[in-house]
């Protein structure tokens, strides 16, 4: 089976952000049962050139951190004037006959995946043109809807409310057209209006890095990861800085590692932001106790995952479980600021003295591997009916497009 795989970033040799180490764990599922990819994608500016399995779109920077007011402020006027999500609105540069050229370059194809919103997003047609399978990261409008929830401006809150509804709509339409639906988490599936319907088949994930050893080596009491300039996660770090630091002693340091879109919160003299780390997986290990402080989005937490597997241990609020079936024995649950900082503290204390509080986060991470394994063979073997009965499965568009019943239902709460 030969199959497109449509994303706004080709592939990165060294994967940051949990979208780009969720897709690298996918890739590998795909190809463990034999399926042929060929990528399609823009690259960043700089990055190293396509491969002969890639089709290149262009040179774009499509990344928040880093962007000036003046990119951003272009990135919006062209969502307003195509009608477009803001995200979408950023790779909507070519012609449908364009891009359709472009993957024509991949000679014959037997259907398309496409990872997250965006694309598709930009170009509908993607989800029917071929059959196809959406990878669903989070649920968009959701996202959206909260940050307008959690925004201090108006305009902000008014754009950000903008986004929400032609989200929903766009994940609405590519849900409906897409032959199977793969989300990373069994909340998101009731949050596309897919609750009960069998062609959605949620995904687990792996970060899928080789077990260091613990050297005893401890640069920082507590450690945050994740990419800041997205809201969701800025939400949760925000909160953890401002509720539940101040309730730490002061000599606890914290360290807080990510990229950010614009300056880091103010915070006590005790907290490190370091930016973004080349290896992730030594800071990860450097800390004595993790915090996995989210506070809202959609999705599965990769940065949970990735504490998981390494067999840390942690202090997580409810909403960095997503996705996660069993907790580890050395990961507390806390949702209130001082019950946070009380599990951290008791954490930290029991570590300094020299306790052992790391576990073996192999059979967690092989459990997370096998469950990605058969989420992808369930959606190939959907996916492979489509393309034998197509119309069976993807569904037409118009005003008198045949939507599913148990798909109806779904649509008619939104």
């Amino acid at each position: 089976m030969h199959l497109l795989f449509v994303s706004s970033l080709l592939p990165d040799d060294a994967p940051s952000t949990g979208f780009e180490i969720a897709n690298r764990a996918i890739v590998a599922a795909y190809r463990h049962h034999g399926v042929r990819l060929t990528f399609v994608g823009f690259r960043r500016p700089g990055s190293r050139p396509a491969r002969a399995d890639e089709i290149c779109l262009g040179e774009l920077a499509i990344e928040n951190s880093g962007a000036s007011t003046l990119r951003k402020a272009a990135w919006v006027g062209a969502a307003f004037a195509r009608k477009l999500p803001v995200g979408a609105a950023k790779v909507a540069g070519l012609s449908r006959a364009e891009l359709l050229g472009r993957l024509a370059e991949a000679g014959p194809v037997d259907g398309y995946v496409l990872s997250s919103v965006q694309m598709p997003a930009a170009y509908p047609f993607l989800a029917r043109q071929k059959p196809s399978i959406f990878i669903a990261h989070n649920v968009e409008h959701r996202s959206a809807r909260e940050n307008a929830r959690n925004t201090g401006g108006f305009h902000t809150r008014l754009l950000f409310g903008r986004e929400a509804a032609l989200l929903e709509r766009a994940e609405a339409t590519i849900c409906r057209d897409a032959a199977v639906v793969h989300t990373l988490s069994e909340d998101d599936r009731d949050g596309l209006g897919l609750a009960g319907s069998d062609k959605c088949v949620p995904l687990a994930l792996t970060v899928g890095r080789p077990n260091v050893a613990d050297k005893g080596e401890r640069a920082h009491d507590v450690g945050l990861i994740g990419t800041w300039s997205w809201a969701p996660n800025r939400v949760g770090l925000d909160w953890f800085v401002d509720e539940v630091v101040p309730l730490l002693p002061s000599d606890m340091s914290i360290a807080v590692a990510g990229r950010f879109d614009g300056p880091p919160p103010a915070a006590a003299a005790n907290v490190t932001f370091l930016g973004r780390v080349e290896d992730a997986q030594r800071f990860v290990g450097a800390s004595r106790v993790l915090a996995l402080a989210t506070k809202g989005g959609t999705g599965v937490q990769l940065k949970t995952i990735e504490t998981f597997e390494e067999g840390m241990p942690a202090v997580a609020t409810p909403q960095a479980l997503r996705g996660v079936d069993s907790v580890p024995a050395n990961v507390r649950v806390a949702d209130a600021p001082r019950d946070f900082a009380d599990r951290i503290i008791e954490l930290v204390a029991a570590e300094r003295a020299g306790q052992s509080l790391r576990l073996d986060g192999a059979a967690f991470a092989r459990a997370q591997g096998a469950a990605l394994d058969a989420g992808i063979a369930a959606g190939l073997d959907r996916f492979a009916t489509a393309i034998n009965t197509p119309q069976a499965l993807v569904a037409p568009v118009g005003p008198d497009a045949i939507v599913p019943p148990r798909l109806a239902n779904g649509l008619a709460r939104r």
